[in-house]
């Protein structure tokens, strides 16, 4: 695990971008993950403008989300579907067969878990999956005591992480679905590369735990921690509580891994 440290949330995402778009520039047939939430817009949007300003193309792209809400269809306003066409797929040239999430109606749910999981291996898996961290410490929605070789499942959602999504049900954890699809531990940690962005003074605490505690299944993304290429990229609020926040910005500054980004 490497930990970069940027001054700003808008500096972390910005590198977190160039990152994608440089690994897209590599391999034009790139797989990536897709992740949700507040940060992640800030990274679409920079992708967004490298797309129109740059000439960033996704033609030959192919992508996958973590999750979806159980019981949204995609043409609702709250559901994940909708979050990644108004921020990223219709805003770039993603062909609309490449991009694939969760069907949080399906009929039989298990069977849709069982289908995700197959059409990510159809794709030789995902090459670079993006992630969010969440306040129980969740990686997609592997709330604590999720199995560190979980595949995608249907799970149920905690009350603080149903909590940090109200905002997007009107502020009332009520109003958030009980239940999810996400991708399972197991499931992320096959990908070829991880890169998780974690700003805001907010995440400080559980940030510290993930990267520098115990593997435990009570923070699934301690995990990460087994993942022999997995970036985390923080802003110095998010890394105020890290223990080896000075190594790390040693490292940034002088591995020649990380020249062109500084």
């Amino acid at each position: 695990m490497e930990i970069l440290i940027l001054p700003t949330p808008k500096a972390a995402e910005r590198l977190a971008a160039r990152i994608v778009a440089d690994r897209l520039r590599d391999k034009p047939d790139l797989v990536l993950g897709c992740a949700t939430g507040a940060t992640m817009e800030g990274i679409y949007a920079e992708l967004v403008a490298l797309h129109e300003d740059a000439g960033l193309s996704f033609a030959r792209a192919t992508t996958f989300n973590l999750d979806e809400y159980v019981g949204l269809p995609p043409d609702d306003e709250r559901s994940y579907h909708h979050y990644m066409r108004r921020h990223l797929f219709d805003h770039v040239d993603l062909q609309p067969e490449n991009t694939h999430l969760p069907n949080g109606v399906a009929t039989d749910l298990a069977a849709e878990a069982r289908a995700y999981e197959a059409a990510i291996q159809l794709a030789d898996g995902v090459d670079l999956q993006l992630l969010g961290l969440g306040r129980t410490g969740h990686i997609g929605f592997n709330e604590p005591l999720s199995a560190l070789m979980s595949r995608t499942r249907q799970v149920a959602l905690t009350p603080i992480t149903r909590s940090q999504n109200a905002p997007m049900f009107g502020g009332d954890p009520e109003a958030v679905p009980p239940y999810a699809l996400t991708m399972g531990v197991g499931t992320i940690l096959e990908s070829r590369e991880l890169l998780m962005i974690v700003t805001g003074e907010r995440k400080a605490e559980i940030l510290a735990t993930a990267t520098e505690g115990p593997i435990t299944s009570m923070v699934s993304a301690t995990a990460l921690q087994l993942h022999a290429r997995c970036v985390v990229i923080a802003d110095e609020a998010a890394a105020s509580r890290l223990v080896g926040r000075e190594h790390y910005r040693w490292e940034f500054e002088n591995d020649p891994e990380w020249a062109r980004y500084r």
